[in-house]
């Protein structure tokens, strides 16, 4: 019978201990989605799609904006674009994520740039609604043409 409590008492322990453990370990920051598509009119320099990759560590998020909206003239070196993203947030106020990091664009090529770094507070619910781009001190602002699909980002 001595047998069997400590048995029993064993298993109950190692069970006490993986659940402290899991209570202890990290929560991974999600936003959901993950991805967005969205429309922009950019005036002159054109319209298109965007797509929006969103990410988040904490109250730290960054999004990355690829779009057709806007394509380079000539060939543009890496870390030449700056932009502004303007995002309404919990459907009332609004924020803005921003960066200066892009890769090496060929001309002719689509704008993309990121990571765009914003903060946001757990629940937080962000869409885009403008992009502004600053391509060898040229000033591109775009206007959301459509609501970002498949919905705001959740954070």
């Amino acid at each position: 019978m001595k047998r069997g409590k400590l048995a029993i008492s064993a298993v109950l322990g190692t069970a006490a201990t993986v659940a402290g453990v899991l209570v202890m370990a990290p929560v991974a920051d999600a936003v959901t989605p993950t991805t967005a598509t969205i429309s922009f009119n950019c005036g002159i320099w054109g319209s298109g799609s965007a797509t929006l990759t969103a990410s988040a560590s904490g109250t730290a998020a960054t999004i990355n904006v690829s779009t057709s909206a806007i394509t380079t003239p000539i060939a543009i070196s890496a870390n030449s674009v700056k932009s502004t993203l303007t995002l309404t947030e919990n459907g009332s106020g609004t924020t803005t994520f921003t960066g200066s990091s892009n890769p090496a664009l060929a001309a002719g090529s689509a704008v993309s740039t990121g990571p765009l770094t914003g903060t946001v507070a757990s629940g937080d619910s962000l869409s885009a609604t403008s992009l502004t781009v600053v391509v060898l001190g040229i000033t591109a602002t775009c206007t959301a043409t459509s609501t970002q699909s498949p919905g705001p980002f959740v954070f």
